[in-house]
């Protein structure tokens, strides 16, 4: 911003070196029975560390950083959604440069730095939800805006005595173990810290499923919702198997080694948090409520619409080239295969234009997209991936599994004639149809792929809750009271003698 009296622009957005240099600070990562002293050179995480790095470095390359970053309204030049929108055009540019990110990955990394973005842009105008502890979230707003900070979230409870009320299980949930004039120190656990490895910090809550079975008194010392570093002493991550680490070469695993988002749990051990990175303390009510009140649900969603309309695009144009290399392209069952996955990317992404043009109103002046918009999208994404694997699956058949064993098969001189012949494509030497039938069974068929149909299954809570939000939603705004309306009002134009004046029929 420039002119008399303006907040002076200040430019502190990390470049892809300086992300990768700022994971270098002691963090307490396992993998393999092993403590990962660098994650950035650690076969399980390097790959996806610098491609992590590559979206850092877009913010200042010439050809995407107009449509990737602005100046927020405190001068911090940032990404474009990690800044509030206070306009459908600003929102609209916030879609557009999250569009950028996920081409980047071809939508299959889901919890970029722009996901958590969804929430903590929110802080900037939201931060007195928190009362005393609202200049904390301000403060954490200025931070991961000004650097464009990566963080992730732990919101879930470890699938441990669910049965129980929260408090009867506090030696596993996340609690309060004592306070000081400095800080908290909090013990216990959460799921599932996706790409947490490579990440600034983490955001601990409870997510809303959980907070509604929550009770003052009786939860108070779980009723917290704070910033931890990842570097904070007591705080480990547990990681699954990384399938970075397992793909043995780019051929084999084109995605896997390269868009592994390792997940985690995340284990707090007289972990100490400072207060001035706590938002919510020993407040039930708050706890329960900021999830709500912060936005997050609406634009989560717009990110989460984004991302999977760029993962449809790339999963159309697989089946179409894997189709044409088996001669199949023109089969009218495999057209109308192809056809449908078009067609879901354009509902999604239409979605992603309702959520931008008609948004609703946000805290502060700030526009959010329509609540009722954001959970039908919600819905339709966490089934959407089930379908594209079933038409690959069907319209594909074997196809995908008629390859070889390794690209070493390729380069021996003895065995490369008979591949030549044996498995060339429709238009496709031998070469050119493996590599890409590789890439398909990776997307759709490997390890790497089955974690992403239980993550996009299951990325947005429990099938139930989505169905259920959208009604309770529908019922607090009188949308279920405008759709009963409407059946009052077809009944009401007739009876048992006929036609009435309410039917509005024209005389004949």
């Amino acid at each position: 911003m420039t002119g008399e009296g303006a907040t002076p622009e200040t430019n502190e957005m990390l470049t892809g070196d300086a992300y990768l240099e700022s994971l270098q600070d002691g963090r307490e990562v396992w993998y393999d029975g092993e403590k990962v002293t660098d994650v950035v050179n650690h076969r399980a995480f390097r790959t996806s560390a610098r491609v992590i790095a590559s979206l850092y470095d877009a913010l200042h390359d010439p050809a995407t950083a107009d449509t990737l970053t602005m100046v927020d309204r405190f001068g911090h030049r940032t990404h474009r959604f990690f800044a509030p929108s206070y306009t459908p055009d600003e929102l609209r540019g916030a879609r557009d440069a999250i569009a950028v990110w996920q081409r980047m990955t071809f939508g299959w990394m889901g919890r970029t730095p722009d996901y958590k973005a969804a929430f903590m842009a929110q802080l900037a105008e939201g931060h007195s939800y928190y009362g005393d502890y609202g200049a904390n979230a301000l403060d954490w707003y200025r931070r991961c805006a000004s650097r464009v900070l990566y963080l992730n979230h732990v919101l879930i409870d470890p699938p441990v005595d669910r049965n129980r009320p929260r408090s009867e299980v506090d030696d596993v949930f996340v609690s309060v173990v004592s306070e000081n004039d400095r800080g908290i120190h909090v013990t216990g656990a959460k799921m599932v810290a996706t790409g947490s490895a490579l990440t600034h910090g983490t955001f601990v809550a409870v997510n809303s499923g959980v907070a509604a079975r929550m009770e003052p008194g009786r939860d108070d010392h779980m009723a917290l919702v704070f910033m931890v570093d990842m570097s904070t002493p007591g705080l480990k991550l547990i990681c699954r198997p990384s399938y970075e680490a397992a793909a043995r070469h780019p051929f084999e695993a084109p995605l896997a080694s390269r868009f592994d988002e390792n997940d985690a749990v995340v284990v707090f051990e007289n972990a100490f948090v400072p207060w001035e990175n706590v938002f919510v303390y020993r407040d039930v009510p708050r706890a329960k409520g900021f999830y709500a009140e912060s936005g997050f649900f609406n634009r989560y969603n717009l990110q989460s619409a984004t991302r999977l309309s760029v993962k449809l695009e790339f999963a159309a144009g697989l089946l179409m080239k894997c189709a044409a290399a088996s001669g199949t392209d023109d089969f009218r069952a495999v057209q109308t295969a192809v056809g449908e996955i078009i067609a879901m990317r354009e509902v999604l992404w239409s979605m992603t234009i309702a959520m931008v043009s008609e948004p609703e109103p946000g805290i502060g002046g700030t526009v959010v997209p329509r609540l009722q918009t954001a959970a039908a999208s919600r819905l339709y994404a966490t089934n959407a991936w089930d379908r594209v694997r079933a038409l690959f699956e069907t319209y594909l058949a074997g196809a995908p599994i008629y390859t070889v064993s390794s690209p070493a098969d390729l380069l021996n001189p003895d065995l490369r004639p008979i591949l030549d012949r044996y498995f060339r494509g429709t238009g496709l030497d031998a070469h050119d149809r493996i590599k890409l039938l590789k890439l398909c069974w990776d997307a759709l068929y490997s390890e790497f792929a089955g974690r992403h149909a239980l993550y996009e299954r299951n990325y947005a809570g429990n099938q139930e809750q989505q169905r259920l939000d959208p009604l309770n939603w529908a019922r607090a705004r009188g949308d279920t009271d405008r759709f009963q309306a409407l059946i009052d009002e077809c009944l009401a134009g007739y009876d048992l003698e006929g036609w009435l004046p309410a039917a509005n029929l024209r005389d004949s």
